[in-house]
């Protein structure tokens, strides 16, 4: 479906026509008619889809179509973190470049300067204000912001911001807003706490429910199941064999994520970090570094899996197995973007393996279980049918693994016996030096 065949604004359609932007994708095309019809709206659909648009474009034609108050805050939109609110904003300004719809985001880690220009702005009213919650309430704490005449409240990536510890705040701000109003939520997922939050603040919602898409064709996805102590040593290799250029390394925990950049440091590499505990400044600055290419490597936690933009990322490290097998297709989802290549490998622990096959399971296929080299000792069995078999090799020219047919141990001969004696490889593992260099 085409924007034109669902949105009557000739201002708003020539700036869709200058960005190009023809058609809708799918929670586009379900979501912007019962938006444009005044419903609350549900919505299940992961980062990458065009949510973004989804919710901004029937709110911005509503906004100029329509009636509604001027010099006030009419939409408040609900992002978990500055780098989402700031893309948020950006789009706005594309989609209301020849609209006289004004928009603010609002968010933590800035100077006096900004907190200043945040403060003037919302006491003089914006149409459509983007904000994290902590940063919005801080502003209501001091009494000068007005929500009572918000006709629009969305909340974007819902089961982030409660993942992240802000379901207290948003209800706070929720108490600020008017009963009668419009309100949007957008989630990837929809776990039980989801499902609550949406019967305490949508009223008869319309729902749409995209599927997680599977991970693009032209990731090569591999995992390697091994002890947690094995994990550093099978990192280094990959490093030592090809050089890292753009890699983005995901850990459970920011402790772990401080602890694996201070180990790579000491390899010589150029590391950045991305987690909750940095100043907003200082994560702007990883990222401008990352895309600029003065930074080859960042490690960090989900913060970073949704909500950035970055096209030319080579390969995807999961340190840890995410907790949520959504959260997977989000993190490996960074590479392989504008129709390049790229790699994702997973490190599989013992005590990980379970949360992986549930990955499976979305992915509806098995992931190629690559070797561990030999000298690293035993590795744990992740018990599938049949596991990837042999030994890391010089590959020929390029630096890269292959697996070969080399066995070793009594499992190895269990596994051929269990097989009747048949040996199988398929594949090799990492190309382009383990999954970490290539035109990705």
């Amino acid at each position: 479906m085409r924007f034109d065949e669902i949105l009557t604004n000739d201002d708003l359609l020539d700036a869709l026509y200058d960005m190009h932007f023809d058609e809708c994708t799918p929670i586009q095309e379900l979501a912007i008619p019962p938006v444009l019809g005044g419903r609350d709206l549900l919505a299940v659909a992961q980062t990458g889809t065009g949510k973004t648009a989804a919710y901004l474009l029937p709110v911005i034609e509503r906004l100029v179509n329509d009636n509604y108050p001027q010099d006030c805050v009419n939409c408040v939109v609900m992002a978990p973190t500055r780098e989402l609110a700031q893309q948020i904003d950006r789009q706005l300004q594309g989609f209301s470049y020849f609209m006289p719809v004004t928009g603010m985001a609002i968010y933590g880690g800035t100077d006096g300067n900004t907190y200043e220009q945040q403060r003037k702005g919302l006491k003089m009213g914006a149409d459509i204000v983007i904000a994290t919650p902590g940063r919005l309430l801080a502003h209501l704490s001091m009494g000068y912001v007005d929500l009572s005449k918000v006709s629009f409240f969305i909340l974007d990536e819902a089961d982030r911001m409660l993942d992240m510890g802000f379901i207290d705040d948003i209800m706070q701000i929720v108490g600020h807003l008017p009963k009668e109003r419009q309100t949007l939520l957008f989630s990837a997922t929809m776990p039980p706490k989801i499902q609550q939050l949406s019967k305490q603040i949508l009223n008869n919602p319309a729902e749409v429910k995209i599927a997680v898409s599977k991970p693009a064709d032209k990731i090569k996805q591999g995992a390697y199941v091994c002890y947690e102590t094995q994990k550093l040593p099978i990192l280094e290799r990959i490093f030592k064999v090809t050089p890292p250029r753009k890699v983005i390394i995901f850990s459970s925990s920011k402790l772990k994520v401080k602890e694996l950049a201070k180990s790579l440091k000491k390899w010589n590499l150029k590391v950045g970090e991305m987690h909750s505990d940095l100043e907003q400044n200082a994560r702007e600055e990883v990222m401008l570094q990352f895309k600029a290419g003065h930074i080859n490597v960042v490690v960090a936690t989900d913060i970073l899996s949704r909500g950035i933009d970055i096209d030319n990322i080579e390969t995807v490290i999961n340190y840890d197995v995410p907790r949520e097998a959504e959260d997977y297709v989000h993190r490996i989802g960074r590479t392989a973007r504008a129709d390049r290549d790229g790699s994702a490998y997973t490190f599989i622990s013992e005590k990980e393996r379970g949360r992986f096959k549930t990955i499976e399971r979305l992915l509806e296929k098995e992931v190629e279980k690559l070797e561990v080299p030999e000298e690293f000792g035993e590795v744990p069995d992740y018990k599938v049918t049949e596991r990837s078999k042999g030994k890391w090799s010089r590959g020929k020219g390029n630096g890269s693994f292959h697996r070969g047919t080399h066995r070793r141990g009594h499992r190895r001969q269990k596994d051929n016996k269990e097989q009747g004696g048949k040996s199988k490889t398929s594949g090799s593992s990492p190309q382009n030096g383990g999954g970490v260099a290539g035109d990705a």
